[in-house]
């Protein structure tokens, strides 16, 4: 074997240089997202090693949220992957979206200060859907979370929501407080005007009800937008 050929596997790589010697030197935060895929991939393919396979997959697909996208048969059909590396990869990030979004005990359940909080804790899972999703946080007088549900799901606009659902499980509950969060599956998080209307509607009712509407966030693509911050409905 030639030197060239060489340089494409990774055992050949200085040790300092390889992804699992250097995660457990200095942990896996220290690591680039190729070396990460490259962990889970093991292998390369003739010609790349595995951080290259890694470097590759993020440029086809956008980085790691695009890799979170893809189906489960795009990546199976990207060169050197196949059935079993494919399945290893999306594994892998299933286990990191139910570790964002587990069940919290009852003394683990976080509490939001901030709409970067509050976008951090729902981020991972509602960046990459494809269609429009409102979710409800219920909170209680702390601002530490009771419960999320999901209300609508598909185009979402002032006529189609029905402000009272916004609270009818906060009301049950009794919870203090609710948080309102969707998301735009263009990655573009700026409020719509139906978006502002919503929000206007369901603070109003909320003093009504003396349920505080805390805020409406909306979710993009690595972004976010807090409409009580923009003043938007509020």
């Amino acid at each position: 074997m030639g030197d060239t050929e060489r340089i494409y596997r990774i055992q050949d790589l200085e040790i300092s240089e390889r992804p699992r010697e250097r995660l457990a030197q200095y942990g896996p935060g220290a690591l680039s997202d190729a070396e990460l895929i490259a962990i889970l991939l093991r292998v390369g393919v003739q010609g790349e090693n595995a951080v290259q396979v890694g470097q590759r997959l993020l440029s086809a697909f956008g980085g790691l949220t695009g890799l979170h996208r893809a189906s489960y048969e795009e990546v199976c059909h990207q060169h050197g992957l196949g059935l079993a590396k494919a399945a290893q990869l999306k594994a892998a990030i299933e286990i990191g979206n139910r570790l964002a979004q587990r069940r919290l005990s009852e003394e683990d359940r976080p509490a939001f200060h901030s709409p970067k909080d509050v976008a951090d804790f729902v981020q991972y899972e509602m960046c990459v859907l494809d269609q429009e999703q409102l979710r409800v946080m219920l909170l209680d007088t702390r601002n530490r979370l009771e419960k999320m549900i999901t209300l609508y799901q598909g185009s979402l606009n002032s006529s189609s929501v029905r402000v009272g659902e916004l609270f009818k499980e906060a009301i049950r509950r009794n919870s203090a407080a609710i948080l309102l969060i969707h998301n735009h599956p263009s990655g573009d998080p700026s409020p719509s005007p139906e978006d502002i209307a919503m929000t206007r509607a369901a603070v109003q009712a909320g003093k009504l009800l003396d349920v505080e509407v805390l805020d409406h966030i909306v979710i993009g693509r690595g972004r976010h937008v807090s409409l009580k911050e923009k003043g938007l409905g509020f």
